[in-house]
């Protein structure tokens, strides 16, 4: 690299990665196997990648180099990413964190894009391989992969968050500058904020599920994790659009995030007049740790601070969000990973006896515990006799729980709170499945509405771990959410905070270079 040290690169956000590639500072190929290398050498202690595509992504790299030669590039061309092993990748092994896809004597092959990695190869982004994630997207934790859980690396003890938890730990130890993550009920903001990232869930239907393997069909979105939300917003403008293949893509017109970001009220005041709403359920409830807590409420003085408004307001159905949430996504869960049965592809267990034997070894040795826990629950609730009892009456309360958020949006215009009740936890620690659910009483109930929603660092506990802020937004209203966390964080540095693995390794390259 001609101009940039290999530890120089950490400082840079996406669009500098960009400029540095335009002006042939260094090459998309000198750029990937910076993190290639880095990701040999550090995530044997993170468990991050499940694949690392180290062919592909020289071979996209090499091809990313020379459209800038041939003066066809745009701004992200040859800036290297990590997808979720969730999004299927033409000729890739694509797992969904299962031994039902990633068996090593079977191990499922996609036999094509999604249409979220198509559009990323499209903008010449170069593939560094596929991450880690709780199995089928079902976990806050990481620890239900069959591939075994990620670390965070803020703390390699702790766990990173989930599902997306590949993600945000690739991404908050530097093996990737931005990545794709889903969230089901949480899953990209829960994880930004146990590993002091930014993490946007945006609207349902504004990115396209096509390629994306099924948890819960009505729940799950894609979206960008990042360190900045204006990393995020160059990877959400990629990702979104109207996709024909996807019967729940939305068509409709993509705001320019990146040209979005510095719509500003007042140069002083940015966030002048913008209302905020402070729901009461949301602090001093849930279990919500005091230190979380302060270090949202110095958040909020800070938006204050910049001209923002602070609202109280209700919202009476928090508490009904998880119940809802634990009937309605198990239930489609049981429908959808019914495709699973040793008979066309996927795990299959040896020497059955006959076709029932067949379906229930492979299904029993193939799922882990918990995907088995929620198919059981939403077969359960779909049984004849507990259909009206349990589903329909779920799906009651998640339009009650719709509503109470549009009666919000009257008086408000984002909606703020805690990311998560805690900071990450040990592995291990939690391991009851309802503790498990119970962490995720901030993040559910945006799901059950299909709203937008953003989760940004704010600082850290006594700990030295990341806490989050969450900001949630009317449908559609992603680049009013990037806007705000982009403007807070043009006044504080919490996104460029970096692990203790990347200071680490600054600081012996500093002495490094010292001694030369």
């Amino acid at each position: 690299m001609t101009d940039h040290s290999s530890s120089e690169l950490h400082q840079l956000s996406v669009r500098q990665l960009g400029e540095g590639l335009a002006a042939k500072k260094f090459s998309s190929v000198e750029l990937t196997q910076h993190y290639l290398q880095r990701i040999a050498a550090i995530d044997p202690q993170l468990n991050s990648y499940v694949t690392v595509t180290s062919e592909l992504a020289l071979a996209q790299a090499q091809a990313a180099d020379q459209a800038r030669t041939d003066g066809k590039a745009g701004i992200l061309t040859g800036i290297p990413l990590a997808h979720k092993d969730i999004f299927c990748t033409q000729g890739v092994k694509t797992t969904a964190g299962s031994r039902m896809l990633g068996d090593p004597k079977n191990p499922f092959i996609a036999p094509y894009n999604a249409t979220v990695v198509e559009k990323c190869l499209n903008a010449g982004l170069v593939t560094l391989g596929k991450v880690n994630m709780d199995e089928f997207a079902m976990g806050s934790t990481n620890e239900k992969s069959y591939f075994g859980a990620s670390k965070n690396p803020w703390d390699t003890n702790r766990i990173p968050g989930g599902s997306s938890g590949g993600s945000a730990a690739a991404v908050a130890a530097d093996l990737a500058p931005f990545a794709t993550g889903t969230d089901t009920g949480g899953s990209i903001r829960q994880p930004a904020s146990f590993c002091g990232l930014t993490g946007i869930k945006p609207t349902y239907g504004r990115v396209s599920r096509f390629g994306m393997i099924a948890y819960a069909s009505s729940f799950d979105q894609a979206g960008p994790m990042a360190r900045s939300a204006e990393d995020c917003a160059y990877l959400l403008q990629v990702m979104s659009g109207h996709d024909a293949k996807d019967s729940t893509s939305v068509d409709r017109p993509v705001d320019d995030y990146v040209a979005e970001l510095n719509q500003v009220a007042e140069l002083n005041q940015p966030l002048k007049g913008l209302r905020i709403g402070l729901p009461r359920q949301y602090f001093g409830h849930n279990g919500l740790n005091s230190e979380v807590q302060s270090r949202i409420d110095a958040a909020l003085q800070q938006l204050q601070q910049l001209g923002a408004i602070l609202v109280d307001i209700d919202l009476d159905t928090t508490d009904a969000a998880i119940p809802a949430y634990y009937l309605l996504a198990p239930a489609e869960a049981s429908s959808n990973l019914s495709r699973y049965d040793g008979v066309r592809y996927g795990y299959r267990c040896e020497n059955p006896t006959d076709l029932t034997d067949l379906y229930s070894r492979s299904r029993a040795e193939g799922f882990g515990d918990e995907v088995q826990r929620r198919i059981l629950i939403g077969t359960y609730a779909l049984s004849a006799g507990y259909y009206d009892a349990y589903y329909v009456k779920a799906q009651k309360v998640r339009r009650l729980i719709q509503q109470d958020f549009l009666r919000a949006f009257e008086q408000v215009d984002v909606i703020a709170g805690p990311t998560a009740p805690s900071t990450a936890y040990q592995i291990g620690e939690n391991l009851d499945p309802v503790s498990m659910y119970l962490g995720d009483i901030y993040t559910i109930a945006v799901n059950l509405a299909g709203l937008p929603a953003i989760s940004a660092p704010v600082g850290f506990d006594d700990n030295k771990l990341p806490v989050g802020l969450q900001l949630i937004g009317p449908y559609w209203s992603e680049s009013k959410l990037l806007s705000i966390v982009h403007q807070y964080q043009q006044h504080t540095d919490w996104h460029l905070q970096r692990s203790p693995l990347i200071a680490a390794q600054l600081n012996s390259a500093a002495s490094a270079q010292e001694n030369v």
